[in-house]
């Protein structure tokens, strides 16, 4: 294990809001003017799909992978001097669309995550391709993991190999299952020994479903160290690295997991 007792307090700022129907220059507008309430943290965290809402229109919304909602992003990272991360719809350069999550550097460097477990109840595998590698990223000494909403529900897919300090989900998880998104999140935070941080959205989407929001982030106990609930915003909440150092030593359950290798 790590040593983690010398990493600095990490600030995150989760932007918690509704979202312009399937208009991303509208989106970028919207999310700019809340990120100029976002200065100070380390890590700003956007909604699943933020620059259209949760849409199967694939083909008619998607962008190139160096298109212009990847460098906004950028953009927003060089100007608040923070990560800034959050999903959105792309064509990918193998011709498949995906679900992707940038993860922009304000150094102007970029990794992307793509999601992993597409909703079927939705159609979502049969307008998108599944991505099959996880990504490990390190802020101030951090180690990072960001997931995608359905991939919440799959233990084995957010489970800890490599001694992930946060979880990170982004979501547009409907309203109708809030109940789960509330249960699960701080069990993935208990059976991995670290963090989570969970961005939500609110209001209703094009289809008229409604979202309830509920964006938090969980101390390592599964404890709620900020719930945003219904509200719209950017809420900040401080990760202490020496905490979560101070718990693994004193319940060090990461040595009895047991051992498994990820299959395709």
């Amino acid at each position: 294990m790590r040593d983690l007792t010398a990493l600095p307090d990490l600030r995150l700022a989760l932007v918690q809001t509704s979202m312009v129907w399937q208009d991303a220059p509208a989106n970028h507008a919207r999310f700019a003017g809340l990120l100029d309430q976002a200065e100070g943290a380390d890590l700003v965290i956007l909604p699943e799909m933020f620059t259209t809402g949760y849409s199967m229109e694939a083909a008619a919304l998607a962008e190139d992978d160096d298109g212009p909602s990847r460098r906004w992003l950028l953009e927003q990272a060089r100007r608040l001097n923070a990560v800034v991360t959050g999903s959105l719809i792309v064509h990918a350069r193998d011709g498949s669309y995906r679900n992707r999550l940038y993860w922009a550097r304000p150094d102007g460097t970029m990794a992307h995550y793509d999601k992993r477990h597409l909703f079927r109840m939705a159609g979502e595998h049969k307008h998108y391709a599944a991505g099959n590698e996880r990504l490990l990223v390190e802020l101030k000494g951090w180690h990072i993991r960001p997931l995608i909403c359905y991939d919440l529900r799959f233990p084995v897919w957010s489970r800890d190999p490599h001694n992930t300090d946060l979880l990170i989900y982004i979501a547009s998880w409907p309203a109708a299952r809030r109940s789960a998104w509330n249960r699960l999140l701080p069990a993935r935070a208990i059976e991995n020994l670290c963090y989570v941080a969970a961005v939500n959205r609110v209001g209703e989407d094009g289809k008229g479903y409604p979202y309830s929001g509920d964006s938090q982030v969980l101390d390592f106990h599964g404890e709620p160290l900020l719930e945003a609930g219904a509200a719209d915003g950017v809420f900040f909440a401080t990760l202490k690295g020496a905490e979560l150092a101070q718990y693994r030593q004193r319940f060090p359950a990461y040595q009895d997991a047991d051992s498994f290798k990820l299959l395709d």
